[in-house]
C-alpha cells in the first residue's frame, strides 16, 4: 500500500460538519491538536469563525458557511474548503437539529415542518456534503475517510423526537451503502452512534429531574463528554482504522445494549 496523506498522522485535510460548538468542535479541536488541517462547516457569523478558527491548535484551518438544506450552497462551501485546504482526506459529518416533537403533542403542520427541516440537515444534507467530498477524493486519488456522527436513538428509538430517530436510521443505512460503494476508491465510511453527550443541544434535556433519570440509563451514571466522542472519531479517521470501514460504534456508556 502507498504511503498518503490519509495514512499519516497529522498534515491531513478535515472538513467537520456543524464544527462550531458541542461534539463537532470537540473533533475540529482533536484533528487540529494532531496537527491537521481543519475547516469548520458551520453557519455562525464571520465574527464568531474567526474566533473559532483562532482557538485551534497549528495553522491552515478556516471556516465556510452553508445551510445543508441549500444543495447549492453546500456544493460551494465544500469546493471553496477543499480549494483551501489544499486537497480532503477526512470528512466527518456531524451537523445535526435535534427538536421534540411528539406525535400527539404537535400539530400537523408543525410535524410535516420538523421532519422535513429533520432529514434535510441530518440526512439528506449529510447525503450531499458527502457526494461533494467524494468527488474530489475520487479525483485525487488517495482514498479518504468519512465518519458519520449517529446516534443511539437510531435503534433505542426516540418517541419525543422520531424524526431526529429516524433520520439517524437512515445515516446509518448510508454509511453501509457508502462503504460498499466507495472501498474500491480506498474510502473507508464508518460511524459512531453517542448516547446524551453533554453538549448546548442537550442542556434543557439534561436538566433534574428529566436528566436525573437520564444519567441513570448509564451504568456509569453519567453522561458522555465531548472529547469522548471525538477520540473515536479521529480513531476511526486514521490509516489503522480502515478494516472498520462499514462499522457503526457505539457510544453510550451501556446505556443501551443491542444484539
Amino acid at each position: 500500500m502507498t504511503e498518503d496523506v490519509s495514512e499519516s498522522t497529522g498534515g491531513r485535510a478535515v472538513l467537520v460538519t456543524g464544527a462550531a460548538r458541542g461534539i463537532g468542535w470537540a473533533v475540529a479541536r482533536r484533528f487540529a491538536k494532531a496537527g491537521d488541517r481543519v475547516a469548520i462547516l458551520d453557519q455562525v457569523p464571520d465574527e464568531v469563525a474567526e474566533k473559532l478558527v483562532a482557538g485551534l491548535d497549528g495553522g491552515g484551518h478556516l471556516a465556510v458557511k452553508a445551510d445543508l438544506t441549500d444543495s447549492k450552497a453546500v456544493l460551494a462551501a465544500v469546493d471553496s474548503a477543499v480549494a483551501q485546504l489544499g486537497g480532503l482526506d477526512v470528512l466527518v459529518n456531524n451537523a445535526g437539529i435535534f427538536i421534540a416533537h411528539p406525535i400527539t403533542e404537535v400539530d400537523y403542520a408543525t410535524w410535516q415542518e420538523l421532519w422535513r427541516s429533520t432529514l434535510g440537515v441530518n440526512l439528506v444534507g449529510a447525503a450531499n456534503v458527502t457526494w461533494c467530498a467524494v468527488r474530489h477524493m475520487k479525483e485525487r486519488g488517495r482514498g479518504g475517510r468519512i465518519i458519520n456522527v449517529s446516534s443511539r436513538g437510531a435503534f433505542r428509538g426516540e418517541p419525543d423526537v422520531p424524526a431526529y430517530g429516524a433520520s439517524k436510521a437512515g445515516l446509518n443505512s448510508l454509511t453501509q451503502s457508502l462503504a460498499l460503494a466507495l472501498a474500491p476508491h480506498r474510502i473507508a465510511v464508518s460511524a459512531v452512534a453517542p448516547g446524551f453527550v453533554a453538549t448546548g443541544m442537550t442542556t434543557e434535556w439534561l436538566k433534574p429531574p428529566s436528566g436525573d433519570e437520564i444519567r441513570t440509563q448509564s451504568p456509569f451514571g453519567r453522561v458522555a463528554e465531548p472529547d469522548e466522542i471525538a477520540a473515536a472519531v479521529f480513531y476511526l479517521a486514521s490509516a489503522q482504522a480502515e478494516w472498520a470501514s462499514g462499522a457503526i460504534l457505539d457510544l453510550n456508556g451501556a446505556s443501551y445494549l443491542r444484539t
